[in-house]
Formats: C-alpha cells, structure tokens, sequence
C-alpha cells in the first residue's frame, strides 16, 4: 500500500472510532505537537499551570471527536500535522488568554507538583493513550447535541462520503453543509468545554 493510501486508511479507520488507528496516529503525531508546544511555550508562569502534554491530550481529543462526526476533509499526513499544530496554537493561546484576561493571580493556581503532593491525580496513570483520546462517551455526548438534520450529516461523513455527495443527498452546497457542520460542532465542543 502506498503512503497515501496508508494514510487515507488510517484517517478511515479514525473516523470508525478503531482505537489501534487512534493508537497510531497519537504515536505519529504526538511527538511533533508537543515540541511545538513546547517552543511556544515560553512563559514561565504559564508554564505553572499547563504544560504540554496538557495541551496535546486537548487537541487530540477535539481532533479525534471531530474526525469521528465526519468534519476533517484530510489529503495527505503533511496537512493533517498542519492542522494538529494550528489546534495546538490555538489552544496554547486559548490557555493563555484565559490565564491573564481576569488578571488572576498565579499564586493562587496550583502547581503540577503540588497536586501530585496533595494526592490529586491531573491524569489517570494506568491509561493508554488509546483510552485518554478515543473518548468514545464523548463521541456519543456531542452526537447527541446535533441535531438531527446536523447529525445526517455527520454520518454521513463519517460513512466516508465527501461534501459533493453530501450535498447530492441532501439537497443544499456542499460548501454550505460543511459551515454547517463545522459550526454545530463549534457549538457543542463550546458546550462541552473541549
């Protein structure tokens, strides 16, 4: 198989909710998104309070449920890092917003060390990668706040068929079904705090 049908197999296989093809992809993937992380990362009082396995568990977590509700549109591995690192930007930069807009006071916010000290535990130590990102409830919860209408479409880009055959089916652009789907799932990753 070539390389880019290798690739198109396991963005299918993602899609389908296959844990060993999420177990690759973490694999592949994981190591160039928290360098870049890492890199950005740069201020030490933001650093206190996230760090970049934080940021790298989020974003593949609000890719992999995307990718099962059908909104990436994915060619080849070079765009698919593109995107998991603009993610990783942006949420770095979401973090960061949130830490400074009400001015809070970092010495407030309890530290990584601290936490452990206290017996708070940030991440389930025996998990695998696998289990943290698939999120299979999670899938479930989002899909359940569509609405119907947005949830047609979601499986039916789940089920593999592009924007053109969307539309075909459904009736409408294809341009317009894929805003409507990426703003429906703007919404619910906004309620379910992604």
């Amino acid at each position: 198989m070539t390389e880019l049908g290798s690739f198109q197999e396991l963005i299918r296989r993602v899609r389908a909710g296959d844990e060993d093809a999420a177990t690759e992809l973490v694999r592949q993937y994981e190591p160039e998104i928290r360098r870049e992380v890492r890199v950005r990362l740069t201020d030490p009082g933001l650093r206190r309070v996230v760090d970049s396995i934080d940021i790298c568990q989020s974003v593949l977590g609000n890719f992999f449920t995307r990718a099962a509700l059908g909104q990436f549109e994915l060619d080849d591995p070079r765009q698919l890092l593109k995107l998991l690192v603009t993610m990783a930007r942006n949420r770095l930069s979401d973090w960061a917003r949130r830490q400074y807009a009400d001015r809070r006071d970092q010495r407030r916010e309890q530290s990584l060390d601290a936490a452990l000290r206290d017996g708070l535990e940030l991440f389930a130590p025996d998990a695998s990668p696998s289990q943290i990102v698939s999120g299979k409830e999670l899938i479930n919860q989002a899909r359940s706040r569509l609405s119907d209408d947005e949830r047609r479409i979601a499986e039916l880009r789940t089920a593999g068929f592009d924007w053109p055959e969307i539309a075909d089916k459904l009736g409408g652009t294809s341009e317009s079904l894929r805003k409507r789907l990426a703003r429906a799932l703007d919404r619910v990753t906004g309620e379910l705090e992604m």
